[in-house]
């Protein structure tokens, strides 16, 4: 179960949005970190704090296929990005480093950012309001895939089936 501050984004945000794409030299995800969201809201990397969750509307991710947005993502201790939905590649790689996303038809746009909070059941897919109470439903995923962000991604899933098989 995941708890935190909500920090609402709207439709189409981009990968350049997410990390500037002069910040790329790197893919530490703690330096990738301090740029996120800087060009649509300046503050941003100073006031996110871990287990805070992004809120976003429609094709969320979309742009360039770099894993850079979801890493700066995850390094800023985001704990859960919830949207409309997801650009395709933003999605793969999402799971591939182990960042919980989910799909959510219901607007949640008039959130407050900093201030709502949600409690999110990435198993069941149930995201609740903890101020008002209200229960959306997003889309969970198949267990193989809750197994894969469990683990930290899809290297460390690799890791830990090919361990669990050595003789």
């Amino acid at each position: 179960m995941l708890e935190g501050r909500v920090w609402v984004f709207g439709d189409n945000i981009d990968t350049d949005a997410i990390i500037p794409a002069c910040y790329l030299s790197t893919v530490e995800p703690r330096e990738l970190a301090q740029h996120l969201m800087e060009g649509i809201k300046p503050d941003f990397p100073g006031v996110v704090q871990c287990g805070d969750i992004l809120i976003a509307g429609s094709n969320f991710g979309c742009g360039s296929s770099r894993e850079h947005a979801p890493l700066s993502i995850k390094g800023a201790g985001i704990s859960c990005v919830i949207a409309r939905s997801f650009a395709r590649i933003f999605y793969r790689n999402s799971i591939n480093i182990g960042l919980p996303i989910l799909e959510c038809p219901d607007d949640l746009s008039t959130l407050t950012s900093g201030v709502d909070r949600l409690q999110v059941n990435l198993d069941q897919g149930l995201i609740t309001h903890i101020q008002t109470g209200c229960v959306y439903q997003a889309a969970p995923f198949p267990p193989f895939m809750q197994e894969i962000i469990n683990c930290g991604g899809l290297v460390e899933y690799i890791k830990a089936r090919l361990n669990s098989e050595a003789p």
